[in-house]
């Protein structure tokens, strides 16, 4: 279907486009409001809830909500509901219609009652909902209802002599083998981050397990890690010279044919450009940066040192107009000019693109496609009363495998949250939507 709408500027616009009511169905398709024009559509609705405010966010722009539908009739989308737990809903992607599926796990399952934050669909299958508790991974297959353990903790070879650690934080390679986590210590240390765990799927015996312990043990340095895309690369989050923020370690993940070659590990600290928020491609990682010249700056890093490096892909109007988010889901093999990362982000500020969906090619034109308003009023209560709620009403929104539906969880100015999807018409940006 051809995508109807969107703005095409750049990043240097000075255009606010204002705030607008947007009419809203019970559940389904819409239009949003000139100058937007792009097909809407509204998952959930108070029915789904009782009426009151028990929608969760979307947890993180990197984690994706919307299943590998390509080549297929319909999408799956995982949300969480209060009381509920991980909830499906179907679109037909022919009209865009919604169906309410109801939760996953039946209300005496040991995982109904789980949030689903950092639950995630497989990249190529589109049957494939990652699911974990503390001590394990799992694939769960929504056709089937099977639950098939990935990882457990208890026979890794990589914690040796485990007394209260958890698993958090997972991640998992584009073809569905190789699979990260952050190890966390349990109450008794405060839950402090400990290291990083990767796991390459073979036949029993074959498989390979790594762990990379954080180099500073002190509590608190360590904030998470992400498998990239192809699964060859892992970037870990972690406050390596105890100044500033986060640095970043890049390191190289090896197969069975590459168990004797060692690729040093890269650092990059947070003044010279180290990704804050940010997603992966294959070998890539596309990471806001607070300490670049020009405001709010988004940037491409290739994790293995090759050129380019910290390419700006984005950046806002000023210091004030920033992407809250960064969301890459729809990379793909092969060259990265030829793509697109999503950007979301809410604030009380009215700037240029301060509350709207965006979409920004990775060559470094700088161009923008604003797709549609986030529809987020800090101050309204859906998300929770008060300022302190207010990282819980941020959009967060994630993108599919195909590049062609963005997922996000907007107030939209009322006393509860609903969950949207639009329709990106990225064949404005040229030749960076071909889906899979």
């Amino acid at each position: 279907m051809t995508n109807p709408g969107g703005i095409l500027e750049t990043t240097t616009s000075t255009e606010e486009r204002p705030r607008q009511h947007v009419y809203l169905p019970g559940r389904g398709p819409f239009v949003f409001p000139a100058p937007y024009n792009t097909i809407g559509i509204r998952i959930t609705n108070p029915a789904d809830m009782g009426g009151e405010d028990k929608l969760r966010d979307c947890g993180y722009s990197y984690w994706n909500n919307i299943n590998a539908h390509s080549g297929q009739p319909t999408l799956l989308v995982m949300l969480s509901i209060r009381d509920l737990g991980a909830c499906l809903y179907r679109v037909d992607k022919s009209t865009n219609l919604v169906t309410f599926l109801g939760p996953i796990f039946p209300t005496n399952h040991p995982m109904s009652n789980w949030t689903g934050e950092g639950w995630y669909w497989s990249f190529i299958d589109p049957n494939i909902l990652y699911v974990n508790d503390q001590l394990h991974l799992y694939r769960y297959h929504v056709d089937t209802g099977a639950l098939e353990v990935v990882i457990d903790i208890v026979p890794v070879p990589a914690i040796p002599a485990r007394t209260d650690e958890i698993l958090w934080q997972f991640h998992s390679s584009a073809d569905d083998q190789v699979h990260s986590c952050t190890v966390k210590a349990g109450d008794s240390r405060n839950w402090d981050m400990l290291g990083t765990l990767v796991y390459r799927e073979g036949v029993p015996g074959d498989e390979i397990w790594s762990y990379y312990p954080k180099i500073d043990p002190k509590p608190g340095t360590l904030d998470e890690s992400q498998i990239d895309k192809s699964g060859n690369w892992l970037l870990i989050k972690e406050n390596l010279d105890g100044r500033n923020g986060e640095d970043n370690r890049f390191i190289h993940v090896p197969s069975k044919s590459e168990l004797r070659v060692l690729i040093p590990e890269r650092q990059l600290l947070d003044e010279h450009g180290a990704g804050g928020h940010s997603d992966s491609g294959y070998g890539y990682m596309v990471a806001a940066d607070n300490w670049n010249a020009v405001p709010n700056a988004v940037r491409l890093w290739k994790l293995d040192g090759s050129s380019p490096q910290g390419l700006v892909v984005y950046h806002g109007f000023n210091w004030d107009a920033q992407v809250n988010h960064v969301a890459h889901g729809n990379a793909r093999p092969g060259d990265w000019h030829g793509q697109y990362a999503i950007g979301s982000g809410a604030a009380r500020i009215h700037l240029p693109r301060n509350n709207e969906i965006i979409a920004f090619p990775l060559n470094g034109s700088l161009a923008v496609l604003v797709v549609a308003p986030c529809m987020v009023d800090l101050d309204a209560a859906g998300g929770g009363i008060g300022k302190d709620f207010d990282y819980n009403k941020l959009p967060k929104a994630n993108v599919c495998p195909t590049g062609e539906f963005v997922l996000w969880t907007s107030n939209c100015g009322t006393d509860r949250l609903d969950a949207f999807l639009v329709r990106v018409p990225g064949q404005l940006l040229g030749g960076t939507v071909p889906p899979w």
